[in-house]
């Protein structure tokens, strides 16, 4: 899971390098990202649900040969659609890697260690994915042919995840467990949904990674404006520091509240959204370093223990057959509320500015996530030990 994330974040400091060295758009730059996504989404619609059929090991593989044939083409990328042919493929397989890994760890895990698991399984997502800007930006900053060194970490780890992976033992039961016919209806676009009697309960897990992710986007485009302003340097190194800074700090945070009760970490987990938007908008008015400071610390800790509290909610609602397709639509509510806040902001500041557009995103996040984070803490489904 940390090698499949990682390689997807490992381009977002070199955006600059892309369009310097070959006369991009800013609209280029925007579709190469948007081609990704489009990739990770396709990926978690029409191939959510392999896991349930065909097992997590058969799964994860796909999806490690493919994010590895997409890294290499992303290395050799000759122009901008060899580039988003490469960039489609690394968020297919993204997708396939996080819900069929998600999948195996909870299959191959004790009875009993659902909590543990999930801090597993949470933790390395925001792992692999600050690991993968930090290094993007250290190779970019300072090595040779940034564009082609940069993916070589990646091809490696990939070699060696693919090795790791044939040469595990899996205990009978849990190769039983994929036993399934694949037919044309396993690839039929369908979000899978929680039983009718925890349909709140998986509605209010979704609004973390929402939040989370959210939260995560806005402060990652947000922080290389205001680190320009605050630092001395510049570059690739900064931008993907910052980047990976958040992710990696959200992961530490998942290790300190790992035994804290799922209810108190969603209830801290979507107030410290609340502290981090209600920063970011008093910064555009004080311009203070210590409130951004203030602002991505609270970012970090809100999605830390929203990505925690949802994957502990996913492995407590979803039975076996069911875990891969639940996980698919949590992991679309997360890629979902890291689309349309960006877009609506860019669509606002463009008409009316940049400090405007933060205000009213930063206002209606306050407004939304404050009663969920009520609601999500009374809930009686979120009591249970």
């Amino acid at each position: 899971m940390c090698v499949g994330v990682m390689g997807t974040a490992l381009i977002s400091p070199l955006y600059p390098l892309y369009q310097h060295a070959w006369q991009l758009r800013t609209s280029d730059i925007s579709l190469i990202y948007v081609v990704y996504m489009v990739g990770a989404l396709f990926g978690l619609l029409f191939m959510g649900r392999l896991s349930d059929t065909l097992g997590f090991r058969t799964v994860m593989l796909t999806g490690l040969l493919l994010g590895w044939a997409g890294t290499l083409l992303t290395m050799l990328a000759w122009n901008l659609p060899s580039l988003n042919i490469g960039r489609f493929a690394v968020g297919l397989s993204s997708s396939l890697i996080v819900t069929s890994a998600s999948v195996g760890l909870a299959q191959i895990s004790r009875d009993g260690a659902s909590q543990h698991i999930s801090m597993i399984t949470s933790f390395l997502l925001a792992f692999g994915f600050g690991l993968g800007p930090i290094t993007g930006g250290i190779i970019g900053q300072w090595l040779p042919h940034p564009l082609i060194v940069t993916y070589v970490p990646s091809l490696i780890l990939g070699v060696l995840a693919v090795y790791a992976l044939m040469r595990v033992q899996l205990k009978s039961h849990v190769a039983e467990l994929a036993t399934a016919s694949l037919g044309w209806r396993s690839f039929v676009p369908r979000l899978a949904w929680a039983n009718r009697r925890d349909s709140l309960a998986f509605t209010l897990t979704c609004a973390c990674p929402f939040f989370a992710f959210g939260v995560f986007g806005i402060y990652a485009s947000m922080a290389p404006l205001f680190l320009e302003k605050m630092l001395p340097w510049h570059g690739p190194v900064v931008s993907g520091t910052s980047i990976g800074v958040i992710l990696l700090a959200s992961a530490g945070t998942q290790l300190a509240c790992a035994r804290m009760s799922v209810r108190w970490c969603g209830l801290l987990g979507l107030l410290a959204v609340v502290l981090s938007n209600a920063m970011l908008v008093l910064n555009f008015r004080l311009g203070s370093p210590a409130v951004f400071i203030v602002g991505v610390c609270a970012a970090a800790a809100g999605h830390g223990m929203c990505l925690l509290a949802g994957i502990s909610m996913v492995n407590r609602i979803a039975t076996p057959i069911e875990r891969s397709g639940l996980i698919s639509t949590y992991l679309v509510c997360g890629y979902v509320g890291s689309i349309v806040p960006l877009i609506a902001a860019g669509w606002i500041a463009d008409h009316y500015g940049l400090p405007v557009a933060i205000t009213l995103l930063g206002l209606c996040v306050i407004a939304i996530a404050a009663p969920l984070a009520v609601w999500f803490f009374q809930h009686p489904r979120m009591r249970e030990a």
